[in-house]
């Protein structure tokens, strides 16, 4: 079993900063990736952006250079650093973990970004 905890998110005015974490924890022997999607009200489900166990990551074009994704393989960690938040970056952030044996998500967590 793949537990997922996702923390971080909340209520933050535009312009301003959110760190969101997952950990992932469980029956973990390898991961391929980890990565962020997100979604809006009456929208899809969106990739934000995705590190592979290598370091490489990618981003969606509308959060490129302003949201970091970085990892922590020892500790099977993730983290999405959002900065420069707009209001159209609000929504439910959902943390996805690639395993060999499939993939697996976590609970959300809510980033609302108003004045």
């Amino acid at each position: 079993q793949v537990q997922l905890v996702e923390s971080g998110g909340g209520l933050v005015q535009p312009g301003g900063s959110l760190r969101l974490s997952c950990a992932a924890t469980g029956s973990i022997f390898s991961v391929n990736a980890m990565g962020w999607y997100r979604q809006a009200p009456g929208k899809q489900r969106e990739l934000v952006g995705i590190i592979s166990v290598g370091g490489m990551t990618t981003y969606a074009d509308t959060v490129k250079g302003r949201f970091t994704i970085s990892g922590d393989n020892a500790k099977n960690t993730v983290y999405l650093q959002m900065n420069s938040l707009k209001p159209e970056d609000t929504a439910v952030y959902y943390c996805r973990v690639q395993l060999p044996a499939g993939a697996f998500w976590g609970q959300g967590t809510q980033v609302t970004v108003s004045s």
